[in-house]
């Protein structure tokens, strides 16, 4: 991906029956419960934003090698970071203690794996990691900026009684059934696959792009100008490799993630 200037990213909507019509102050409200806004782009990475008024399920990815083989698909490592948390929102992040493969089957058919996860309380700026493999669940009154893998498998194991399917044998096939002790980790985040950091400025910015690497800028607060283009909160920006260096000119105190390939 190699270009000459940021190129503001196209976003896509996807109503989900755990969304929300309240995307404030990032969008506009909504008419219908929108649970992810997609930023679209042609590059290994997908930036989301994750809306929720009620539990999603519980649920797993596979990782790179399990979904070469079974879905001819990328694997999905993912991080979130949270953006809004109504007082009390909860997010779930593997097990509190170890289990057997026999004991998740037994416990996603009964429901009893929700009372089996690593359930935490959580607030605006706290960011998570959530390797391929692991079981996790997103609780109500949450807004997320999530970075992944650009790849949708996902499997479910438990939906509270929706009737959405689920995918108990390649779920648990993939699923790390040890106990987790993954808490919010300060940024930046980094892996194989994706690092992404936080940055805020109350005044004007030179960013000097890479020649070989693009970037993905996400402005989470304020307005202003990036290369001369007006920029507001709730837009991502691709910085295509190559491109020259620009300034970033904030109206008010910005705050943004920026993410790439390493």
């Amino acid at each position: 991906m190699s270009g000459n200037a940021p190129v503001r990213l196209p976003t896509r909507f996807l109503d989900k029956v755990w969304g929300t019509t309240d995307l404030l102050p990032w969008f506009p409200v909504a008419g219908e419960k929108i649970g992810e806004v997609w930023f679209e782009a042609d590059v290994p990475l997908l930036v989301k934003f994750v809306f929720t008024s009620d539990r999603l399920s519980v649920q797993v990815h596979p990782d790179d090698a399990f979904a070469a083989a079974h879905e001819n698909s990328r694997g999905k490592t993912e991080m979130w970071y949270v953006l809004r948390a109504d007082p009390g929102a909860r997010l779930a992040i593997g097990f509190r203690e170890s289990i057997s493969a026999e004991r998740l089957r037994e416990a996603s058919l009964s429901g009893e794996v929700e009372q089996l996860l690593n359930w935490m309380e959580v607030q605006a700026g706290d960011a998570f990691f959530i390797p391929a493999g692991t079981v996790h669940a997103i609780g109500g009154g949450l807004a997320l900026c999530e970075v992944q893998q650009h790849s949708d498998i996902t499997y479910r194991l438990y939906d509270y009684g929706r009737p959405r399917e689920l995918h108990l044998d390649k779920g648990i096939q993939v699923a790390f059934t040890g106990a987790s002790d993954i808490k919010s980790v300060m940024l930046p985040i980094d892996c194989e696959y994706f690092h992404t950091e936080l940055a805020r400025t109350s005044s004007e910015l030179l960013y000097k792009p890479e020649s070989a690497r693009f970037h993905i800028v996400i402005f989470v607060s304020g307005i202003g100008r990036i290369a001369g283009q007006e920029f507001r909160e709730g837009e991502a920006w691709l910085i295509p490799a190559g491109c020259p260096p620009f300034s970033i000119e904030p109206e008010n105190p910005v705050k943004f993630l920026r993410t790439w390939v390493p």
